[in-house]
């Protein structure tokens, strides 16, 4: 959603770098260009006018023009501001002090407040608590019957005792609902209000009774992040008619301008509390404001990317793992490589994963592109493997090859490429698993380790010339002797004590004389 905005605020701050000083033209013509990445990406103008102020306050003071590198310190000071108008802190739900917490959803029509319902209960079962979902949405054909479905994908409790489709009491619905969680030990409740097309006085009433009726811990305001100013409008009315105390942003992985997502808190004064991402119910999730800057100016959230590295991974199968690696490469197998891609797979999308990182705005296009289906096919050439060439890929030969791509319906090379892939990986996981480093990853665009890279560093070892000049060749020549012998002898050393000569991979060795 924030592609374009973070594509402007990144050619902006460019135009920056290098310089040792900037000057007052410099920070105005940087205001002016963050103003109108703002204006595009449909910031309500109150909100751009107030950033950009408090931007050039900082820019202009002592802050940039005692740093020792000017344009970061803007950045800074950008990421900073961006923090504040997204809501500062993160804002955590208030449950109650005797169950159940009661939770009212409400927003216009269409917004995505019966499937956010789903996914809210989901997330708060991941929290330890146990949600019930509530059908007071009795206008809209077949609202209840959806809200059942998602509470049944959710594995969350449901209660539906209308059947709706403008049958029914929905404030009744809410105030019966308390006594049954409680009854049924349920220790939250969600409850569904109907959508309004715009400001309706009739259902903004029922919204009021509901309110009154189940006096909710905490009243969600659920905002389409899609449809622009017009949903700080319509938050601006419902708060002074019904009232709300947090925002929840459906759909944030549309591709619309997403201004509304950046005006909201600034302009109601009540915090994004959830985002919802996806049409999964496991895309959703806190409002973090820091991370969401960060991601803004292209400097990824590694933080939520480990938090949901942490809740997929089972941590006893990462020590097995590890201990593995540690023992030697060969301990690998394509069927680890195979569990771990998949459990990868369970994390999400391959394209949000990597957007996750930071830099990534860089290669945008690449991971926009990515095909999600070739981890199917991968697993699919995987599993069509006998159990000997999964525990031993080396013997995997061409008539090997040619009988697993029929068997995957792939081409031979694509067999091909796996097993070189998978041998590649293997042997860079097995060296950070025993305090290598990180070698680089890969195939990936400036982070080294790949065959391109390989490639070149041969080059330019083989590309060394010797002096032409026969004197200063055999001066050449005897200097390096004398290196290799000093080597040698410190490796004799090392050994006496104990510590043994350093011994170089075999792929470095043909880059040595």
């Amino acid at each position: 959603m924030f592609d374009t905005l973070s594509d402007r605020l990144s050619a902006t701050f460019k135009s920056l770098r290098g310089k040792g000083r900037l000057s007052e033209a410099d920070i105005d013509a940087t205001a002016r260009e963050i103003r109108i990445a703002l204006l595009e990406a449909d910031v309500a103008l109150p909100v751009v006018r107030a950033f950009i102020k408090k931007v050039k306050e900082r820019a202009l003071g002592e802050e940039v023009s005692r740093a020792l590198n000017p344009a970061q310190q803007v950045i800074k000071i950008v990421n900073e501001e961006l923090v504040g108008i997204l809501g500062g802190e993160t804002r955590r739900l208030r449950f109650a002090k005797q169950p159940p917490t009661v939770i009212m959803l409400a927003g216009l029509q269409g917004a995505g407040k019966t499937t956010l319902a789903g996914k809210l209960g989901r997330w708060l079962q991941g929290q330890g608590h146990s949600p019930l979902l509530v059908a007071c949405d009795l206008q809209r054909p077949n609202a209840v019957n959806q809200l059942s479905v998602v509470a049944e994908r959710a594995g969350v409790g449901i209660y539906a005792p209308q059947p709706g489709n403008g049958v029914g009491d929905p404030v009744q619905v809410a105030k019966d609902s308390v006594e049954y969680a409680r009854t049924k030990q349920y220790d939250v409740v969600i409850v569904d209000t109907a959508g309004r097309l715009g400001i309706d006085q009739e259902l903004m009433q029922q919204a009021a009774d509901i309110r009154d009726a189940v006096s909710p811990d905490e009243i969600l305001f659920v905002v389409d992040a899609m449809i622009g100013q017009d949903a700080v409008n319509t938050a601006e009315a419902f708060r002074d008619g019904v009232g709300f105390d947090g925002v929840v942003l459906s759909k944030l992985d549309g591709d619309a301008r997403g201004g509304a997502a950046l005006s909201i808190a600034h302009v109601t004064g009540k915090q994004v509390m959830f985002a919802s991402n996806g049409e999964k119910l496991e895309d959703f999730d806190a409002f973090h404001p820091d991370r969401m800057a960060s991601r803004i100016l292209d400097m990824g959230d590694v933080l939520t990317l480990i938090e949901q590295a942490e809740r997929t991974f089972s941590q006893q199968e990462a020590e097995e793992m590890a201990r593995k690696l540690q023992k030697g490469p060969k301990e690998f197998t394509l069927d680890d490589f195979l569990a771990q891609m998949e459990q990868v797979r369970k994390m999400g999308s391959i394209s949000k994963l990597l957007g996750m990182l930071p830099g990534m705005g860089q290669i945008k296009d690449q991971i926009n592109n990515l095909d999600e289906r070739d981890i199917d096919r991968t697993a699919a050439i995987i599993k069509s493997m006998t159990p000997a060439e999964r525990a031993d890929a080396t013997i995997i030969n061409g008539s090997r090859r040619a009988r697993i791509a029929k068997g995957s319906g792939v081409e031979v090379s694509a067999v091909k490429n796996l097993v070189e892939r998978f041998f590649e990986a293997r042997k860079m996981m097995s060296r950070m698993a025993q305090g290598g480093g990180m070698p680089g990853l890969p195939g990936m665009p400036g982070m080294g380790g790949g065959p391109g890279r390989q490639k070149k560093q041969q080059k330019q070892a083989k590309g060394k010339r010797r002096s032409g000049n026969p004197m200063k060749r055999k001066a050449e020549e005897q200097a390096a002797a004398e290196r290799r012998a000093q080597a040698a002898l410190g490796g004799q050393d090392d050994a006496q004590q104990g510590g043994g000569a350093f011994e170089l991979p075999d792929e470095f060795k043909k880059f040595m004389g």
